[in-house]
């Protein structure tokens, strides 16, 4: 099995946003441990490229590649 750092940043981006998006519908993946763990690291390489992903816009940004995101709370 491979660990997330040997898949494309790209592929992990877009299951998080799909995953995500689902929230709403299905709550049992608020609690996921793979969807924790994708969180995590891709925060993780969002702050090695600069992101303050303390800062929802910025995080969502950086997910969209940068694409403008409705983030009201910022």
């Amino acid at each position: 099995m491979k660990s997330l750092d040997q898949y494309e940043i790209q592929d992990l981006k877009h299951i998080y946003r799909t995953l995500h998006a689902q929230l709403q519908k299905d709550f049992d993946l608020m609690d996921s441990g793979l969807l924790h763990d994708l969180q995590t690291y891709l925060q993780s390489q969002a702050t090695a490229d600069g992101v303050d992903v303390s800062l929802h816009a910025r995080w969502a940004a950086w997910l969209n590649d940068g694409k403008a995101v409705n983030c009201p709370l910022e």
